[in-house]
Parts: structure tokens; C-alpha cells; sequence
């Protein structure tokens, strides 16, 4: 048992859910039944409420930082990857912060309040190793704070994400990757709320972050709208298919500090451009000298299921290893994420090793499925 707990964590123990570790906290992985009685759960009936309908997740184990002060954005943007001169106020960014060898120490959202006020959502694990690589070089006067657990973060994603909102009066009138702070119509009780149109599952969706002891009261607020819309209660299993479906990296998996933004398909998020980031001159280094491997989709062509860390193999050859696997609930076969050499190309069929069965797959592109964020 882990030793951090989410504020619904007694929620999910009353639900019966399927509780396992991640990055230090007790989190939910399935629920054995749907928000109605007697409708069955596991991860590819949550998997398919998201695709279908609207699912909720609990991931208040992700990491928030507050940075505040005269300089706040100028520091940050020295530091991460991206560059947060190119969104505006009440935008978010998908960000990434690079040792000084290029690898990634983590890849993150941040919120945009102002030039001052900024708000950062790392990945549970790596909070702590964010938080001091970003207060080791700050300049004196800016406050850099854990906020991990000041706030909690509940995930409305799905097709009628947004109906379940207009339910509850809230009116979405911003796009993707902005954000709005305030009360929720009715539940003013629950206090400020951020509500940003963001997710990770590759669906049209919202992520909520309410105060650390009101999320639960906004949680059974929302159980109870989702329910007539046939939604669920959905765990990190499911949002772990979802995001593979979409070739969405994971920290640990697809990019790592031993892995680049380069090679992990991640360059769009990597502004060359800017004067100075941590990690720059590797990274320029490397993609002037070019990447050995590259992130790429494959997909099965029989009953064989790829796991991570299974090699990759041409003509008896090893040509990469396998981030991600699983197995589709959309499609129903199996589907995996790879670092590959950038030899391969899409179409090429590789076999890897399942139970000492080989088996083949196919380079595909992602993601597997279509994207509906927006």
C-alpha cells in the first residue's frame, strides 16, 4: 500500500475499486461495476464509455506547482522547452523540462494565469524532481511552491464531456487548451474551480481542478451527472489504453531523462528557436548529427500482444524495443508504441518474441484511432 492517498481515496475503497501504486499514491485502476447498478466494469467497459460516451477519472496524484512573481513567466519559459510567449492569458501549454544532456526530466501542462501566476501540472513521480530543478535556478523574489496537494484534478472526458457540464450550468465557450477559474452555478460551496478543455485520452474533455478538500464533494457532484448519460466512474487502467490508442507518450515509457524530445516525437513542443532552455545545446547537437531511433505505432497482425520492453526485430535483427503495449479495446487486437531504428518505415512488418511465440507486427502511424480533442 502506498503511502499518499488521493482525497477520494476513500470513494474508490467504498467502490470496491482496484487499487495499485502509482508514482507513490494509492490510485484506482478499475471499478467492478458502471454509475448504474448491475452495469458491469473493468477497464475495456470504462475504455468504451470515454470512446462512446463520457467517463471520469481521479488523477489527483498528478503534481501542481504554483510560480509566482514579477518574472514568473520569462524564468519558466528559460527554462522548459516550449514557449509560453506564444499563448495568451487563460491558455495552457504542453510543456517539457530537459536535463542539460536533452533527456527528459518530465513533460508537463502549464497554465498560463498571467506574467506573473503561473500554475504547472506535472506527473506524480516527478513533481519533486521538477520542483527543485525549477527552484535550484530561480531568481530571488519568485515563489515557487508545491501546490501537490492544495488542489485535486478530476478528468471529464468523453463525446458528452460537455453535456454533462451544461448540466450544471456551466457554458463552454473556449478552446482547447484554455482554461476559465470561478464557481460552478449552484455549487458555490465548492469554491474557485479550474476548468481547463484538456485530457488525456484523445477525446473532447475537460479537466477540473478543484480545492484538495472540496474535490470530493465536485466528485459526487459529477457521478451524479454523469449517470443518465449512461457514464463511469473510470480508472488509470483505461486512461492507459486511451492514451496508447492515441500515441500520447507516458513518462518512463516513451520519454524519459535517458530518452529525447527528438526521438520521443515530441520536437513539436521544442522551440530550437529560443535563446536558452535547459537541454538546448544537446538537443541541437543531436539533431544536427541525427537520431539513432525514433518513436513510431505498431500494431498487431495476429493474436500476439505487445508488451513493453519486448525487442523488435527484422530479419532476425534487432531494430528497437517496445515503450507501450496493450491490447485495443477499440480495435480489439493489439497495439504498442516503439523506439525504433529510423530505418524502418511505415508499412515495414517486424515479429517480436510473445511467450516464445513469435509474432507480427505492422509500423503504423498514430494514432490508431481518430482524435476528437477539439
Amino acid at each position: 500500500m502506498s503511502e499518499l492517498k488521493s482525497p477520494l481515496y476513500e470513494w474508490h475503497v467504498n467502490a470496491n475499486a482496484k487499487l495499485a501504486d502509482f508514482g507513490g499514491w494509492d490510485m484506482p485502476i478499475e471499478y467492478p461495476s458502471g454509475t448504474r447498478a448491475g452495469s458491469p466494469g473493468g477497464v475495456i467497459a470504462e475504455h468504451t464509455a470515454v470512446r462512446e460516451r463520457v467517463g471520469l477519472f481521479d488523477v489527483s496524484h498528478l503534481g501542481k506547482i504554483e510560480v509566482k512573481g514579477v518574472g514568473a513567466l520569462s524564468y519558466i519559459n528559460s527554462v522548459l522547452t516550449n514557449d509560453l510567449e506564444r499563448i495568451d492569458d487563460g491558455s495552457a501549454q504542453y510543456n517539457l523540462i530537459c536535463n542539460e544532456e536533452g533527456g527528459v526530466i518530465d513533460d508537463l501542462i502549464v497554465y498560463r494565469r498571467s506574467v506573473t501566476d503561473l500554475f504547472l501540472v506535472p506527473n506524480a513521480a516527478n513533481c519533486a524532481s521538477v520542483l527543485k530543478a525549477l527552484q535550484e535556478g530561480a531568481p530571488a523574489g519568485l515563489s515557487i511552491t508545491d501546490a501537490h496537494q492544495k488542489y485535486g484534478v478530476l478528468a471529464l472526458q468523453g463525446p458528452l464531456a460537455k453535456d454533462v457540464l451544461a448540466s450544471l450550468g456551466i457554458v463552454i465557450d473556449f478552446d482547447y487548451m484554455a482554461f476559465t477559474e470561478g464557481l460552478i452555478p449552484g455549487h458555490e460551496n465548492l469554491g474557485p474551480v479550474i476548468i481547463c478543455r484538456t485530457g488525456y485520452t484523445g477525446e473532447y474533455g475537460f479537466e477540473l481542478i478543484p480545492l484538495w478538500d472540496k474535490s470530493e464533494a465536485l466528485w459526487n457532484v459529477l457521478v451524479d451527472a454523469i449517470a443518465p448519460l449512461d457514464g463511469r466512474v473510470c480508472g488509470l487502467g483505461s486512461r492507459d489504453t486511451l492514451r496508447t490508442e492515441m500515441g500520447y507518450p507516458l513518462h518512463g515509457h516513451e520519454l524519459s531523462t535517458e530518452i529525447s524530445a527528438l526521438e520521443a516525437g515530441a520536437s513539436w513542443a521544442v522551440v530550437l528557436a529560443k535563446e536558452n532552455f535547459a537541454g538546448r545545446a544537446a538537443l541541437l547537437a543531436l539533431k544536427e548529427a541525427g537520431i539513432t531511433r525514433q518513436l513510431r505505432a505498431i500494431k498487431s497482425r495476429d493474436r500476439g500482444i505487445p508488451r513493453a520492453g519486448m525487442d523488435l526485430l527484422l530479419g532476425g535483427k534487432v531494430v528497437g524495443v517496445i515503450t507501450s503495449g496493450t491490447f485495443s479495446p477499440s480495435l480489439k487486437t493489439g497495439i504498442g508504441l516503439a523506439l525504433i531504428e529510423p530505418g524502418v518505415k511505415v508499412g515495414d512488418h517486424l515479429e517480436i518474441d510473445v511467450r516464445g511465440r513469435m509474432s507480427e507486427v505492422e509500423v503504423v502511424k498514430a494514432p490508431f484511432v481518430p482524435s476528437h480533442v477539439r
